[in-house]
């Protein structure tokens, strides 16, 4: 459960350490982001000499979140943290070309193969 001023890792190599996110598109009342919805965000904490620097606006999606999903099958997942991996423009491919640590499988389902494909688990 993502909602603006929320602080998430980034988990790929484009250079950006940490997002808060500023805005949730799609509609005018939607408050909160769940597993697999893109966000846009501003980074805060990035590495020197990237492609993506402090400061920036950013399009984001959340591949893991602290607040409990439940799954079709009953199950729950949860995860230690918020993370997230910056897309490149308004396409749905990511900046980088590594992703570290578990993915959600509902970002496969929203339609990030991409993202799943990378990913060194998919949980």
């Amino acid at each position: 459960m993502i909602q603006p001023r929320t602080m998430l890792k980034v988990i790929d190599n484009s250079g950006a350490k940490i997002v808060q996110c500023i805005h949730i598109p799609g509609g005018s009342g939607k408050r909160y982001a769940r597993l697999g919805d893109i966000i846009v965000g501003t980074v805060k904490v990035a590495e020197p000499r990237r492609e993506i620097k402090k400061h920036d606006v950013v399009r984001a999606v959340i591949v893991r979140q602290k607040k409990e999903l439940r799954r079709k099958d009953g199950t729950y997942i949860r995860f230690d943290d918020n993370a997230c991996v910056i897309l490149d423009g308004k396409t749905k491919e990511p900046k980088g070309n590594r992703i570290f640590g578990p993915v959600a499988m509902e970002v496969r389902e929203k339609g990030f193969e991409k993202i799943a494909t990378m990913a060194e688990e998919l949980i």
